[in-house]
Parts: structure tokens; C-alpha cells; sequence
């Protein structure tokens, strides 16, 4: 019935859907196993992608050749350049979408794509022989050979939903969970946890008073998040905020005694920074009102998402609360918001590959790795696709360093450091935010995802197109010298201090009140030489010449720390005759097995101690 696939993935959300996309792409026949095909890429949370370094990831999955930066844009409802009062590094883009429209360009993406098969149908355990999987098997019965699988289940692993006092098993609501997976690589050996989400009541957005609330509209000059030709923004809809009030805490503490998060029902550890509102008022009881975004499920729908308000206690309680809330006097609630929990596997147990160390050619993507955000896991099954397919074909891994990407830093974190909480990815955890920043995605990874098979040649003649074209305005900016009588009238008028003589233009361009538009209108020659060129070579020459010597100072710290990359580990290597190692160094290096020094110096328990003392047994 079915043929031997290349590459198996077992679930179609982010990670799924990224995964059985790029391996199928690279030339690798792959099949896409679902519970419900109805349900592919579902945006089981909140309607939007991106965000405070979730945006970064989706523009690094798209400048490798993925598809959520495409689907995105063409399902966008509005756009939000984040922190612009920052510093580029700290630039975010995210965007509202419509979440039916988002799940519809997912699947047709995908059934578009060659090479790609799909099966209904619940996966109850793994074909393994010899610590190799070779297949997988069904809730029917059936055996589908594969030469690799990509395990994605998000939180569908003996998935538990809680509200209030009830509670029932499912992945995600109205949906079972899967069993039989958890249960089978437990006695394979491998190590397993519980960890929890939440998710807020949906409303009839027609029952809702608009006028009390603020509105949150998108930028005037929509971007998004695809470096292709998918098109911006022509309308958008807008968001809105409104706040909790001590009415609204009072009423949500009366459901506190049937709380199963705080009854102990939940075993699973939920993510700090996202917390349901019901831990907000008990954690924060010093604040006397919480934000609540209220966000569009899409253009044509009345249904609103409530950002703010995630809660697993009782219906009524909850719709009590909701009622108190300014804007939602008269609010309808369509669903009540849960908690679930389900099994996840400590990412400790990988290799940077994705890979298990267990068994060969198994891959684990997604929230089945401790992480939480589509973002996160959709970049997570886009490096296991590709290395999955790359394993298959008798080629080298693919793996992005922490200065390469934030992919790069997540999976390095998730493989050494593991998590105790669901992971999400931040800009405070990568260390070389200026390199990794969301507008220069494209210059750094377009080329890689090219020579892999990935990203178009397209895609990679127009990365090139835009070196060329930064490199010739750089010279130029470089070489041009600006005059006090023709620019210092409007230097004063931008609030800076004239110029006594003639100066580099870069000079100028260096001060923090001229971008590069405020450098144009200071003459006329400028204003030629920057016109030839489009914005995206713009915004990249200001921002390379505006923080030179910063890009500088962190690419070299980078070239040095990642020395120690250099320094290889055999797989095999006996670390109980290094008699110098700390007991906590030893334990941690005999369960990660690290492939470089580099890799070894960033688990938690190895000292830098420990990493001097191996270099040295390594270099004799």
C-alpha cells in the first residue's frame, strides 16, 4: 500500500509542516502523517507570528528557503514593527493573522509541494530494528517504512486538558490526544517529562463595547516578514487594550479552590514568562490591573482571541470575570480557555542534529523538545527536515552556530542546556544580538540554505544583487565629503551642531539624529547617489556604517569563542580516564556527548575549569 518514504513526519503543525516541506524540497519523498488533515498548521494559541525575537526566527526560516514566512504575509491582517525606539538589534517584526487563512495557505503550500504524500491517521508507536527506525505504526495496524522520521506531536502526547475541576484527555480541544508513543521510548530508555500550556476563552467580538478600550492599529507603512515578492499590506485590522480591575481579581480568586493549578491536579511546569491570568493576581497581587490585548481571529470572523487572560478555571467563573472587564460588560463567550498538559522529552537527549542519541535516525522538532511558540518550533522542524534528509542522503549535517542565527542559538541551547520549563526564545539569550539582527537574515543564511538545496537560486542571486548594490552606496557615502554652506541650515534644523568644514558624509550619517533619509535631504548630491539604490540596500549601508565599530567588536569576539568549535570530540570518547574532571562535568558530558570543546563549554555543570583540563588531555 505504501512505499518506502526518505523522510517520515509524524504531525502537521509548525514544526511538522516546515519539516515535510524543506526534506521534500531538498529532493527527499516524505510523508506527513496527521491526526486530522482539517487541522494542518492550526494556530492552537493565539492568531500571530513573531514578535521580540520570535520574529528574527521567522525571518531566519525564511532566508533558508522555509514557508512560514510566506504564509504569514499572505495571511497577515496587520503588521508591527516592535521596539523601534530601539536599536536595530532589538527590532521585531510580527504580524496579526487570520487564523483560518493561515492553516488554508499552510496546506495548500504544502499540497503543492512535490515529493510530499499525506496519511490521516494516528501514529501509536515506531517500527525500530538494531536502534534504527525504520518505520512507524498506525492506530490500524499499518507499518509505513521510512528511512528517518521526524517526530512533532506538539502537545498531543497523552495530552490532558484542565478546567476547573474537570478534566479529559486531548491534544487540543475537540481533538484526542496520542498515546503509545510516550510509553514505547520510556522503555527504550529514553527520559520523559510533563509540561503544561494554556490557552483564553475565545468571544463573539459583535458582543464587545470598542470605545472604552484603546486601539491598537498596525504601522502606517506595513512591512513583512518574507525577503520574496509577497505583497504588503493594502488594509489592516485593528487590535485593541483594555486592563483587568480589582473587580475582575476578586472575582477569578473565587474559583481559586478549584483551581487544578493550584490544587496540584497539574503536575506539568507551565512557562513563567506567559502565565494564566490566574497566576498573574496571585503572583503579582500587588498590581491592581493586568493588560488584555484583544486581537481579530481574522477578516472575516467575529471571533476574539483574548491575549492576557489564558485561565483553566471553571466556565462560570470565567465568564464572570470576562463580564468585568471594561469593553466586555456585555461579552458572549464562544469557548472557555483550558490548560493542557503532555509529555515532552528532555532535548539533552539529542544531538545538535535534532537527531536522538538513542536511536538512529529518529528526530524530535517542536514542543515534544520543552519549547513553547510556533516560532520556536517551526524553526526547530525546518533543521530536522533538513538533516533528516541530509542523514538519508549520505550528506553533512546542517548546523548553524550561535553567531549564525538565532536558530543556531536555540537548538544549541535547548541540546547542552535542556530546560525545566517550556523554552521560549528571548534576545537576551543570544549573546551576538548586533550580528543576528532581523534585517540583515537574509545576507547571513540565504547563501547556506542555497548550497544545501534549499533556498532558490532565485533567492540567492537576489541576495547577491543586494551586496553588490550595499557595497557600491557604502563607497560612495565613503568617498563624499559634505560642505558647511550647503548642509549646515539643515543640520541645525535636525537639532545637531553645524560642521566648521568639509566631513566625511559617514560622519554625519553617525550621528544619532540623521538616518540615512535625514542624510539625503542634506544635499543634493547625496540624495542622488542614495536614490539609485532601493530601501532594504539603504536601511543595510545605514545601519553597517551607523554601528561599524559594534559590528566589529562583536564579529571578532565571535571568530574567538567559536576557535574552540575546532576542537572535536570523538562520539565514543571515554571521559571516566580524565581522572581531573569534575564528578557534575563527567555525569553531564556522558549524557550530552558534546562533539566540540565549544559545545562542551556551554553545558550547565561544566566549569571552565573542566574545559581547560579536556583541552589539554585532548591536545596530548
Amino acid at each position: 500500500m505504501f512505499p518506502e518514504y526518505d523522510v517520515i513526519v509524524v504531525g502537521a503543525g509548525h514544526a511538522g509542516c516546515e519539516a515535510a516541506a524543506a526534506a521534500a524540497n531538498m529532493g527527499s519523498r516524505v510523508l506527513l502523517v496527521t491526526m486530522n488533515m482539517n487541522t494542518i498548521a492550526q494556530m492552537s494559541c493565539n492568531p500571530a507570528m513573531g514578535g521580540v525575537a520570535k520574529g528574527q526566527i521567522v525571518r531566519e526560516i525564511d532566508a533558508l528557503g522555509g514557508y512560514s514566512g510566506i504564509i504569514s504575509d499572505k495571511s497577515m491582517i496587520q503588521f508591527r514593527m516592535l521596539n523601534l525606539s530601539k536599536g536595530p538589534a532589538m527590532w521585531s517584526p510580527r504580524t496579526q493573522n487570520d487564523r483560518m487563512l493561515f492553516a488554508e495557505q499552510w496546506r495548500l503550500a504544502l499540497e503543492q509541494t512535490q515529493n510530499l504524500d499525506f496519511w490521516q491517521e494516528m501514529v501509536s508507536g515506531l517500527v525500530v530494528r538494531e536502534n534504527r527506525v525504520v518505520g512507524v505504526r498506525t492506530s490500524l495496524g499499518i507499518e509505513i517504512m521510512g528511512k528517518a522520521v521526524v517526530l512533532t506531536n506538539g502537545t498531543f502526547l497523552n495530552g490532558k486538558i484542565h478546567i476547573g475541576e474537570k478534566n479529559f484527555g486531548g491534544g487540543r480541544a475537540a481533538e484526542r490526544s496520542a498515546t503509545g508513543i510516550t510509553e514505547q521510548l520510556i522503555d527504550i530508555g529514553f527520559e520523559a517529562g510533563r509540561m503544561k500550556t494554556g490557552t483564553p476563552p475565545r468571544i463573539d467580538g459583535r458582543s464587545l463595547n470598542y470605545s472604552v478600550m484603546e486601539e491598537q492599529p498596525g504601522d502606517n507603512d506595513p512591512g513583512k516578514f518574507s525577503f520574496t515578492n509577497t505583497k504588503a499590506l493594502e488594509k489592516q485590522l485593528s487590535c485593541w487594550i483594555t486592563y483587568t480591575n480589582e473587580n475582575v481579581h476578586k472575582q477569578l480568586e473565587q474559583g481559586f479552590d478549584k483551581s487544578p493549578m493550584f490544587q496540584g491536579r497539574i503536575k506539568g511546569l507551565g512557562p513563567r514568562y506567559c502565565p494564566s491570568i490566574e497566576d498573574k493576581i496571585n503572583r503579582f497581587a500587588e498590581r491592581e490591573r493586568h493588560q488584555i490585548f484583544v486581537e481579530p481571529e481574522g477578516w472575516n470572523t467575529v471571533e476574539i482571541y483574548v491575549n492576557g487572560f489564558s485561565t483553566s478555571l471553571p466556565e462560570d467563573i470565567q465568564y464572570k470575570a470576562l463580564r468585568l472587564i471594561p469593553g466586555f460588560e456585555n461579552a458572549k463567550m464562544f469557548r472557555p480557555g483550558y490548560a493542557i498538559e503532555y509529555d515532552f522529552f528532555p532535548p539533552t537527549q539529542l544531538k545538535t542534529t535534532l537527531e536522538t542519541q538513542l536511536i538512529d535516525n529518529l528526530y524530535f522538532a517542536g514542543q515534544i523538545n520543552g519549547t513553547t511558540g510556533y516560532e520556536e518550533a517551526a524553526c526547530q522542524g525546518l533543521m530536522a527536515g533538513i538533516n533528516a534528509h541530509n542523514k538519508v542522503h549520505n550528506k553533512e549535517p546542517f548546523i548553524l552556530k550561535r553567531s549564525e542565527a538565532y536558530i543556531g542559538v536555540l537548538i544549541d541551547d535547548l541540546v547542552n542546556k535542556g530546560t525545566q520549563e517550556p523554552y521560549r526564545m528571548f534576545t537576551s539569550r543570544a549573546e551576538y544580538r548586533i550580528l543576528l539582527r532581523q534585517d540583515n537574515a537574509d545576507l547571513r543564511l540565504t547563501e547556506l540554505g542555497y548550497k544545501i538545496g534549499l533556498a532558490s537560486e532565485a533567492r540567492f542571486e537576489k541576495v547577491l544583487t543586494k551586496k553588490n548594490g550595499m557595497h557600491r552606496l557604502a563607497k560612495e557615502l565613503q568617498e563624499m565629503r559634505a560642505e558647511p554652506e550647503v548642509v549646515n541650515a539643515e543640520l541645525e534644523q535636525l537639532g545637531t551642531s553645524p560642521i566648521p568644514e568639509k566631513v566625511s558624509v559617514v560622519s554625519l550619517l553617525r550621528r544619532p539624529q540623521i538616518g540615512i533619509g535625514e542624510l539625503a535631504k542634506l544635499d543634493s548630491r547625496i540624495k542622488k547617489s542614495i536614490d539609485k539604490y532601493n530601501t532594504e540596500v539603504q536601511q543595510q549601508v545605514e545601519i553597517n556604517l551607523k554601528y561599524e565599530s559594534y559590528i566589529e567588536r562583536e564579529q571578532k569576539l565571535a571568530e574567538k569563542i567559536e576557535s574552540l568549535e575546532n576542537y572535536k570530540i570523538l562520539p565514543d570518547f571515554d571521559y571516566d580516564r580524565v581522572k581531573a574532571l569534575s564528578s557534575e562535568a563527567r555525569e553531564k558530558l556522558k549524557r550530552i556527548r558534546p562533539e566540540t570543546i565549544g559545545q562542551m563549554s556551554r553545558i550547565s555543570g561544566v566549569s571552565p575549569a573542566d574545559v581547560s583540563i579536556l583541552t589539554v588531555y585532548l591536545g596530548k
